[in-house]
């Protein structure tokens, strides 16, 4: 293989993973801290790229504005969907939590078709970011992608270091552990988990958002990256932060190259993968909370 269709193939892997990444993130969050078996979280990802088309005219065609609009609109559907359906399910068992999230997608399916249709739509790539870098003296990259790897990154790092380093991030891991004890440090922990699936609903949407100049909108698309973002919390370990960020990386890789290199198997390789880790480390590669 030649060195710049490595690099750029290894650049398309670091994307994907890095986008897996902050969807999954939100999943971490959901599932992961606060207990909650979210089968409708793919359709946050879906939601976000139907906004980013959707909402554009409303922008003025402006990419970053609809961003910021798209964001607004996810924190207060998160935590409407908290209040309303999500803070009853706590104490309940995980068939009850997997039948109310699943009919959450047949809804947000539903409400979809009727509000756009059921048609393919393109998202334009924003001018400012149209543009290739030269990578080698024939193959180009697009910035457009570059764009999106780097606005993951970013969020990965300030995400780790919240999480980690602050007070919030602090009240946050102790609520995972120990519901009933954070309460009775005065702290109101049913505020703070609207809070964190507001969150998690917001780096879905954002996902979404960004991700559909890349790879279009239509529907049913919140149901494929569902599977593999469960996949990339149990290889990094349920509620870990860091894990999910090392899971999604890796599985980036191995999707990436394994269509280049093996792609009659390219189908089955991540589940191979998964499989493989949780026979050496069934607990997956890091602790919850790490």
């Amino acid at each position: 293989m030649d060195f710049s269709i490595f690099l750029i193939q290894l650049l398309n892997a670091l994307q994907y993973g890095l986008l897996l990444y902050l969807v999954a993130m939100g999943l971490t969050l959901i599932f992961g801290i606060m207990g909650i078996i979210n089968l409708a979280h793919g359709s946050f990802y879906m939601i976000g790229a139907y906004m980013a088309y959707a909402l554009a005219p409303l922008a003025g065609g402006n990419f970053f504005i609809t961003l910021v609009f798209g964001l607004v609109l996810a924190v207060i559907l998160g935590y409407l969907l908290e209040w309303a359906f999500f803070s009853f399910l706590y104490e309940r068992e995980h068939l009850q939590q997997v039948l109310m999230t699943y009919g959450l997608i047949l809804v947000f399916e539903e409400i979809r078709s009727l509000l756009v249709g059921d048609d393919v739509h393109g998202v334009p790539i924003p001018a400012l970011l149209s543009g290739s870098i030269p990578l080698g003296d024939v193959m180009t990259y697009p910035v457009y992608r570059l764009f999106v790897s780097g606005v993951c990154l970013l969020l990965a790092l300030g995400l780790y270091f919240v999480f980690t380093r602050t007070r919030l991030g602090m009240m946050i891991r102790a609520g995972s552990v120990n519901r009933e004890m954070v309460q009775s440090l005065g702290i109101d922990i049913q505020f703070l988990y609207r809070v964190v699936f507001a969150a998690g609903v917001a780096l879905a949407v954002l996902a979404g958002m960004i991700a559909a100049p890349i790879s279009s909108v239509y529907p049913g698309m919140g149901n494929q990256i569902l599977i593999i973002c469960f996949v990339v919390v149990v290889i990094g370990g349920i509620g870990s932060i860091r894990g999910a960020f090392f899971a999604a990386l890796l599985i980036g890789l191995v999707d990436t190259f394994g269509k280049v290199w093996l792609p009659e198997a390219s189908g089955v390789l991540v589940y191979v993968l998964m499989a493989l880790i949780l026979l050496w480390k069934p607990s997956g590669l890091f602790k919850a909370g790490g």
